[in-house]
């Protein structure tokens, strides 16, 4: 329990922020330093920097990007936990037996539906097999998620 974060502890990945991360900026600052040092010039130094600061330079976006992608796999997360709780409000069952007939892009949409329609909804939706799209324009009540990452 020691090793826990606590609640005001953020979570860090070791190989992220203080392996990967440092390296890219490393290598991107580096890159552009040296390039900017023979830019100019037509030779074939001159273009190994440029391939090197660039591919840092792209890199470094990836790793950056990264924390998006970390931050939509947590929201999925939390509106399939969101539908679960209503789901059991409404009819006072559980959505796990249902879940594994349920795609993640139908449980997605189905966080748009009013609590009237969300039962029904979901049954339908195993029933016919349909996609987030077809759930969504036969939403009645439409909930929008102005919240979205």
């Amino acid at each position: 329990m020691a090793n826990q974060p606590t609640k005001n502890t953020p979570m860090l990945y070791p190989w992220h922020h203080f392996v990967l991360l440092p390296a890219a900026l490393i290598l991107a600052g580096y890159g552009i330093r040296r390039y900017l040092g023979v830019s100019g010039e037509d030779s074939e130094i001159s273009r190994l920097w440029f391939t090197v600061m660039a591919l840092a330079v792209v890199g470094l976006g990836v790793l950056v990007m990264l924390r998006q992608h970390y931050a939509l796999q947590l929201q999925d997360r939390l509106i399939r936990l969101e539908v679960r709780q209503r789901y059991f409000e409404v009819t006072g069952q559980s959505l796990r037996p249902l879940e594994n007939q349920l795609q993640l892009s139908q449980i997605l949409a189905l966080r748009f539906a009013g609590d009237a329609e969300l039962a029904e909804l979901t049954q339908a939706a195993i029933r016919e097999k349909l996609s987030s799209k077809d759930i969504q324009a036969r939403i009645r009540d439409f909930h929008f998620d102005h919240l979205r990452v």
